[in-house]
């Protein structure tokens, strides 16, 4: 579990993220600024520097790793999307007054499905703990 909060993607992080998580499936070794900027949206008409400035920030966040490929950087992401996803649902549990409340406000809004995934990741986690 991480000692610090997990870090709140803005929407830009977010879609540049998403965009690395993809690529990671088909480069292991990481996208540059130039691969990630021409993977993204084109409606989103952004600067090679924006991209740059997005990507060395989610660096500094501990979100991504960098390492050097001649004079540009390769990224790739320094965990999985559920990865994150779990801790940012813990750090906003952490942050609720009241946990149970929150919990049952939250179960009160999933579907069938949703639901059958829990017991079953719930059935899960307790079979691995014995």
């Amino acid at each position: 579990m991480p000692s610090t909060p997990a870090p709140r993607l803005g929407d830009l992080e977010r879609v540049v993220m998403e965009q690395l998580w993809d690529s990671t499936a088909r480069r292991p070794d990481g996208a540059s600024v130039r691969d990630v900027l021409e993977a993204l949206p084109a409606d989103r008409n952004l600067a090679y520097t924006t991209v740059m400035t997005v990507l060395d920030r989610l660096s500094k966040k501990g979100l991504v790793t960098r390492e050097r490929d001649g004079r540009a950087w390769r990224y790739t992401p320094a965990g999985t999307r559920e990865s994150l996803t779990a801790e940012t649902m813990r750090a906003s549990l952490g942050d609720a007054s009241d946990r149970r409340a929150t919990l049952l406000h939250f179960l009160d809004g999933a579907t069938p499905e949703e639901l059958d995934d829990l017991r079953a990741a719930l059935s899960e986690v307790e079979q691995r703990r014995g």
